[in-house]
């Protein structure tokens, strides 16, 4: 029998040690996809950006990377407000994953 059979997808991720990895990566998606929506809706190239942000093609290309997570704080700021965003961030106590009994 499967030992992870029934097991939630978060505590088999907490198992093999990649949950954070995982969730990082979750989330700069959707900051991508915020990112790439915005764009679109004011008509904006990768390079028009760029020159807003005043930086690179490409640190709008690692910005719009999802898979790149290592976009600084103050890129993301400086993005948010060439795309006329509220970047929201927030730091919360983190529930602990409840221990199994053996």
């Amino acid at each position: 029998m499967n030992k992870h059979m029934g097991q939630k997808f978060e505590d088999f991720l907490d198992e093999i040690g990649e949950r954070e990895e995982v969730d990082l990566l979750a989330r700069k998606k959707l900051l991508s996809i915020a990112f790439k929506k915005r764009m679109e809706q004011m008509k904006l190239s990768p390079a028009a950006l760029a020159r807003r942000m005043k930086t690179s093609r490409n640190q709008i290309y690692r910005l719009l990377d999802p898979t790149d997570p290592g976009v600084t704080l103050d890129t993301l700021h400086r993005a948010s407000r060439a795309l006329e965003l509220n970047l929201q961030i927030s730091a919360e106590i983190r529930k602990r994953p409840k221990k199994r009994a053996a």
